[in-house]
C-alpha cells in the first residue's frame, strides 16, 4: 500500500463510534488522573498545603509553564489543529506535509520559547505574585519560587511537543496515546518524589529549609514526568499513519489560512491568561496561615477530575465528528451532537458535584493534617463546585465554534467575560486574608455561570435550535436525584465524624479516604438507581458506552429524541 493510502486509512471515519472514542479517552483520563491524584496527595506530604510557604512558592513556579504555554498557543492548538487537520487528511498526501510543516515549525517557535522564559523566571514570578510591605510572598518566598521556577519553565517545549502530537493523534481517531500519555508523566513523578520524600522529610513547609541541592530534586522529578509524556507520543507517531522529518519549507499547505483562524483565538487565550494573571496576584494575598495558591490548585485539580474525565473525554470525540459534519456544512449533525453531548456531560458532572460536597471535608485529610486546614480547603472547593457542570457544559458548546472554524466570535465574548470576572475578583480584596482564595473561587465560578449562559444563547443563533428545553429537563432531574442521593451520602459521613475535629473519619488518611468512598458508593447506588427505574435514555446511551468497552461492539449515539425546537 502506497504512503498516501495508508494515510487515509488511518484518518477518522465520519461515522466511528463516538462512544468507544470516549470510552478509550474516560478510561485514560481515569488512570491518569487517580495516579495524579496520588502525586497531588505525595507532593503535599513533601511541601504541606493549606498554611505551608513553601507550597504556595511551588504552587506559583509550577504553573508558569502552562500559565506561559497556555499564553502563546494552548486553546489555539487544541481548538484550530483538529479541524485544519482533518481538512488536509482530504488532499492527495492525507496531509502529511501539512503536518511536517506544522511540528516543524511548532517545535522551532516553542523550543525558543522556552529558553526565553527560563531565562525569565525572576521577571515572570515577580509578575505573577504579590510581595511588598508585608502582603503576599515573603521574600524567602519569592526566592523560593525563582528557584523552583529554572527547573520549571522547560516544561513548555515538552507541554507543546504533546499538544501537537496529540492534536494529530487526535485528528486521526487515535484517541488513546494522547490520553494515556500522562499515566508516564505521573509514573515518573511519583517515583521522583518518593526519593525526595525520603532524601528530604515529610511536610517540609520553611522556604529557608529548600536548600538549592532539594529545590534540584524536587525540579527534576516534576519536569522529568513531562518531558517523558511527550516522549511517548514521539515513539508512538507512526500510529498515526504519518511519518515525520524536519520541513521549513513553511509555504503552500494553508499554515497561513491556519494563523489567520488561530489570530482570535490568540486573542481569547490572551484574555484568558490575564485574568488567570490577576487571580494569582490576588490569591497570593491571602494570609499564610490559610488556604493559599497551592491550595488552590488541589482544590482545582479535585473539581477538574469528573471534568477532564467526563466532559473533555466525551467533548473530544464529539468535536472531531462535529468538524467531520461542519465540513460538509451539515448543521443537523452539529446539533444532534450537541445535544446529546450536553446531556451525557451533565447527567455524570451533577452527581460528580454532589458527591464531593458532601465528602469534602473528610477528603480534604489526604491533603492537610488539621480540622481546621480541612475545613478552608472544603470551603475553596464548594465554591468551585457550584459552578461544575455549567464549566462542563461551556467547554462542549465551545467546540460548536471551533468545529465551524469561528474563532471571532469567542473572542469579542471574552473582551466582555473578562470584564465581569476583574470585577468579581477586585471585590474579593475586600474580604479578610483567611476568605481570600475561597471568595477567588466564588469569583470564578459565579464568571462561569454567566458565561456558560451566554454561549448557550450564542450557540443557538449560530446553528439554531439544538433541543435547549430538553436539555434543561434532564438536568433538572438530574439534580433532584442527586439531592435525594446527598442523603444517605450525608448520613454515613455524619456518622463516621466526617463533620467534627477527632472524628474517624478526620483522623487520619486511611478512614478519610474510607467514609468518602462508603458516601460516595452509596450515593451513586441511589442516583444511577433512580436513572434506571425512570429509564432515563441518557442513562441508557452511557450504559451502552460502558458495554462496548468489554463487547467490543461499535454502537451509534443514542438518542432519545430529535432536538426540538424552542
Amino acid at each position: 500500500m502506497s504512503e498516501a493510502s495508508t494515510e487515509g486509512a488511518a484518518t477518522t471515519v465520519p461515522g466511528a463510534s463516538v462512544q468507544r472514542s470516549s470510552a478509550v479517552l474516560a478510561a485514560g483520563t481515569a488512570v491518569s488522573r487517580v495516579l495524579g491524584f496520588a502525586k497531588a496527595g505525595l507532593l503535599a506530604v513533601v511541601i504541606g498545603n493549606t498554611g505551608s510557604q513553601a507550597a504556595a512558592a511551588f504552587g506559583l513556579a509550577n504553573q508558569l509553564p502552562n500559565n506561559v504555554y497556555i499564553l502563546v498557543a494552548g486553546g489555539v492548538m487544541s481548538a484550530v489543529l483538529v479541524p485544519a487537520i482533518v481538512r488536509a487528511s482530504l488532499g492527495d498526501d492525507g496531509g502529511q506535509a501539512f503536518v511536517r510543516k506544522l511540528l516543524t515549525l511548532g517545535g522551532t517557535i516553542f523550543l525558543l520559547l522556552a529558553l526565553v522564559a527560563t531565562l525569565a523566571a525572576p521577571l515572570l514570578v515577580n509578575l505573577y505574585a504579590t510581595s511588598n510591605d508585608g502582603e503576599g510572598f515573603t521574600s524567602e518566598q519569592m526566592a523560593l519560587a525563582i528557584a523552583l521556577a529554572y527547573w520549571c519553565l522547560p516544561q513548555i517545549f515538552f507541554y507543546a511537543l504533546y499538544t501537537l502530537l496529540g492534536e494529530i493523534f487526535n485528528a486521526r481517531g487515535q484517541f488513546g496515546p494522547y490520553t494515556w500519555a500522562p499515566v508516564a508523566n505521573n509514573v515518573v513523578s511519583i517515583a521522583g518524589l518518593l526519593l525526595v520524600l525520603l532524601l528530604v522529610g515529610n511536610r517540609t513547609t520553611d522556604p529557608a529549609a529548600w536548600t538549592p541541592d532539594r529545590v534540584a530534586m524536587l525540579g527534576i522529578a516534576t519536569t522529568v514526568g513531562v518531558a517523558v509524556q511527550a516522549l511517548v507520543l514521539v515513539l508512538l507517531f507512526r500510529r498515526t499513519g504519518m511519518t515525520f522529518r524536519l520541513d521549513f519549507g513553511w509555504r503552500g499547505v494553508g499554515l497561513r489560512a491556519t494563523g489567520q483562524r488561530a489570530g482570535w483565538l490568540f486573542g481569547v487565550v490572551i484574555i484568558g491568561q490575564i485574568k488567570g494573571l490577576v487571580q494569582s496576584r490576588v490569591v497570593t494575598m491571602a494570609d499564610p496561615d490559610g488556604a493559599n495558591l497551592f491550595t488552590m490548585q488541589n482544590a482545582w485539580f479535585v473539581f477538574s477530575l469528573p471534568h477532564s474525565i467526563i466532559a473533555v473525554s466525551i467533548a473530544i470525540a464529539y468535536f472531531t465528528r462535529m468538524s467531520h459534519h461542519a465540513s460538509r456544512g451539515d448543521l443537523g449533525g452539529i446539533r444532534t451532537d450537541v445535544s446529546s453531548a450536553l446531556r451525557g456531560v451533565g447527567m455524570l458532572t451533577t452527581i460528580s458535584a454532589v458527591v464531593l460536597a458532601v465528602v469534602a471535608v473528610p477528603f480534604w485529610r489526604y491533603f492537610d493534617d488539621s480540622f481546621e486546614a480541612m475545613l478552608q480547603s472544603s470551603f475553596v472547593l464548594w465554591a468551585m463546585l457550584i459552578g461544575l457542570t455549567a464549566f462542563s457544559a461551556e467547554y462542549v458548546l465551545q467546540r460548536v465554534y471551533f468545529a465551524l472554524e469561528d474563532t471571532r466570535t469567542p473572542f469579542l465574548y471574552a473582551l466582555f467575560g473578562m470584564l465581569v470576572t476583574f470585577a468579581l475578583l477586585w471585590a474579593c480584596t475586600l474580604l479578610p486574608g483567611l476568605w481570600i482564595v475561597a471568595g477567588a473561587s466564588l469569583a470564578v465560578t459565579i464568571a462561569n455561570l454567566v458565561s456558560c449562559t451566554v454561549w448557550i444563547w450564542l450557540v443557538r443563533r449560530k446553528i439554531g435550535a439544538f433541543g435547549i428545553r430538553l436539555i434543561l429537563r434532564r438536568h433538572l432531574q438530574y439534580l433532584l436525584f442527586a439531592v435525594v442521593a446527598a442523603i444517605p451520602g450525608l448520613a454515613i459521613v455524619w456518622g463516621m465524624g466526617g463533620f467534627v475535629e477527632g472524628g474517624f473519619a478526620t483522623s487520619a488518611t486511611v478512614p478519610a479516604l474510607l467514609t468518602a468512598t462508603l458516601a460516595g458508593a452509596a450515593m451513586a447506588v441511589v442516583y444511577f438507581g433512580l436513572l434506571l427505574v425512570t429509564r432515563n435514555p441518557d442513562f441508557r446511551a452511557t450504559l451502552d458506552l460502558v458495554l462496548s468497552r468489554f463487547t467490543g461492539r461499535r454502537r451509534s449515539v443514542v438518542d432519545d429524541a430529535t432536538p426540538r425546537q424552542d
